[in-house]
């Protein structure tokens, strides 16, 4: 496993690159209790295929140029709920009526939410 550290600047970099291509409603949490092989849930929303498309492209992106892993990716070919596991991190980029559908953070309710800054529209963190 990674340190805390780590698992952090992988969400902030996760969370700029999901908002530079208009990801919504982000959504971090803390998994690290009930799943001790995983720290952090990011969950985004795109709203069509494409963007959910570009998201996770982006995110997956800009996480390996920065040295990060990718274990494995799931779901791109029909970009309705796109699965990025970096270890530490899992980001999950869902259209919006699968968000809706899987309610993941009606299933992760207990645990904490992960605080991370959004960036502002000139492209610097709030």
């Amino acid at each position: 496993m990674q340190s805390p550290e780590t698992a952090a600047e992988m969400l902030q970099l996760a969370v700029d690159a999901a908002v530079s291509k208009g990801g919504e409603d982000l959504v971090a949490l803390n998994v690290s209790e009930p799943l001790p092989l995983v720290d952090i849930f990011l969950l985004v929303t795109g709203n069509s295929e494409r963007n959910v498309a570009a998201i996770a492209d982006e995110i997956e992106d800009k996480l390996i140029e920065s040295g990060h892993k990718r274990v494995r990716r799931e779901g791109r070919a029909e970009a309705r709920w796109v699965l990025l596991d970096f270890g530490d991190l899992i980001v999950h980029v869902f259209h919006q009526e699968e968000r809706v559908y899987y309610g993941l953070e009606r299933l992760w309710k207990d645990c904490p939410v992960v605080p991370f800054e959004l960036p502002d529209p000139a492209g610097e963190r709030a």
